[in-house]
């Protein structure tokens, strides 16, 4: 149980987690049990990346989109009589909220009545094996695996089995649909679903698809990675009728798709995921007259703005071009702060576009040089040298920023000294080395015999009793022999016990006499 949340927080992005606890917590404050479902629990097990949190409550949850709205999140489109609901949630991730609900068919064919249900009910309604698997993210059962029809086994086989033997009668866009999911995920159909594909196909099933479900097929191709697979796919069963039988006979134009599609790499390699789905719409009916592209969408219940959105892209793109070869993205600063400004999709359109070498060449360093030094602001080090944070604080790192943004303060010791010279911290005087005094400074204990030794043995005269030990003087064993002290290879501490005391020497010399 532990091991798929485990496997699911070590795969999302800290903005999906973020979104992961957020509705948990509020499923907690509202009573209602919550699951995570379809696409997000299919990617996390086959490896591909969670692109979207699609989130199932059994209950209405109305209440608690209006309470992620107040977090920052946006509603895309909601459907009250499905409770559906498409978001983007707070931290910028994509996602989804419905009810738990069962499709009943009088018969097949006909338009199914929605009962409001529980999670199993609701798995067993849905058009796949490998959508029909969902994690429990309820207290008493947080990491429970729900797999009540063998998608599991699916996934590891890489097949796409249809739940239902009318599963195209029922729903004949999901004729559509498994070919997207085979073309993205690079599966085949399972024996049974091939032959009630085939069988549907035959029969003409294709044309009594409904527009509102060609458009919304439409909508999540247009979010695919890169939907040229998929369109092929459909090409080669003649599915581009579905959306315009001149479609059909022109086709998308593939190159400028998979082009998209290389852009949209470049940026999330950069860590920016832009959404491409007005370019990737535009694309693939571009081969059209713009009044037939006009007609097209409105057939399928785009909105307006939708419309507007996609048809506007060329001109806004060459706008955008016109000021990144102009005075005022002249300088590195200024052509940060306008690309920064800009939605990275349009970005990653105008690359994909308009191959223009200047304002493409801005965008590049944008992507791999200004941001990741915007990124990287030494935030941390300014604090360490003392600086409060403030208007100055803030001051010093966006000069700090127009340096680097100019090529300096490479290295980490170019960046302390010139983040010194901006706060006006000057730097430490280098520490002087003492120097070691002479004569009568005290030094080692080891050290102080042997000089007193040696200074004794260069003023005391010559005298046939030098080698004979005084009184009171320690001597060595009577088995091996007394060193000189002349000698010089003798330890320094052995030489100053055998050298005799000068006034030693007198005192036996007067006695004598």
């Amino acid at each position: 149980m532990p091991d798929y949340m485990y496997l699911l927080e070590s795969r999302l992005s800290p903005e999906q987690r973020a979104v992961l606890e957020r509705v948990q917590e509020l499923a907690r404050s509202q009573e209602m049990n919550v699951y995570l479902t379809g696409g997000a629990v299919r990617d996390l097990i086959s490896g591909q990346p969670i692109r979207d949190l699609d989130f199932t409550v059994e209950g209405n949850p109305v209440r608690m989109v209006r309470e992620l709205e107040k977090g920052g999140a946006r509603v895309l489109s909601e459907n009250e009589k499905l409770r559906h609901y498409e978001l983007i949630f707070a931290g910028d991730a994509d996602g989804s909220i419905v009810s738990a609900r069962d499709d009943v068919y009088e018969r097949p064919g006909a338009k199914p009545e929605y009962r409001f249900a529980g999670i199993m009910e609701d798995l067993r309604r849905r058009d796949f094996s490998i959508n029909a698997i969902a994690i429990s993210l309820n207290a008493q059962s947080r990491g429970l695996l729900l797999d009540p029809t063998n998608g599991l086994a699916d996934l590891e086989r890489q097949e796409v089995r249809a739940l239902s033997i009318h599963a195209f009668t029922n729903q004949p866009i999901r004729l559509l649909r498994i070919l997207r999911y085979c073309a993205r995920m690079s599966f085949t159909m399972e024996s049974r679903t091939q032959e009630w594909f085939d069988l549907a196909m035959e029969r003409g099933m294709q044309e009594h698809i409904d527009a509102l479900d060609v458009g919304n097929e439409l909508r999540a191709i247009s979010r695919e990675e890169n939907a040229a697979p998929a369109l092929k796919q459909w090409e080669s069963r003649e599915l581009l009728a579905v959306i315009h039988d001149e479609l059909q006979r022109r086709k998308p134009d593939y190159d400028a798709l998979n082009k998209l599609s290389r852009m949209r790499m470049n940026f999330l390699e950069a860590g920016i995921r832009p959404r491409l789905r007005d370019a990737t719409t535009l694309y693939i009916l571009r081969r059209l007259k713009p009044r037939e592209v006009t007609s097209i969408l409105r057939n399928l219940d785009y909105s307006q703005s939708e419309i507007n959105a996609i048809m506007e892209l060329p001109d806004k793109a060459r706008e955008i071009v016109k000021i990144l070869k102009s005075r005022k993205t002249e300088t590195p600063r200024d052509a940060y702060f306008y690309l920064a400004a800009l939605p990275p999709e349009m970005m990653a359109f105008l690359e994909a576009e308009i191959p223009d070498a200047r304002a493409v060449s801005k965008i590049r360093n944008y992507l791999q040089k200004w941001r990741p030094l915007r990124l990287a602001l030494p935030v941390a080090e300014l604090d360490a040298l003392g600086v409060p944070r403030g208007p100055k604080f803030d001051q010093i790192l966006e000069q700090m920023f127009e340096k680097q943004l100019r090529g300096k303060a490479k290295t980490p010791e170019e960046r302390t000294k010139l983040l010194r010279d901006l706060a006006g911290i000057k730097e430490e005087p280098p520490k002087k080395l003492e120097k070691k005094r002479k004569g009568k400074e005290a030094v080692a204990p080891a050290e102080s015999p042997a000089k007193s030794a040696k200074g004794t043995l260069k003023g005391a005269q010559p005298s046939p009793t030098a080698g004979r030990p005084a009184k009171g003087v320690a001597v060595a064993a009577a088995s091996g022999p007394v060193k000189q002290p002349a000698k010089q290879s003798a330890p320094a501490h052995k030489a100053a016990k055998a050298a005799p005391h000068p006034k030693a020497v007198a005192a036996k010399k007067s006695r004598r006499k």
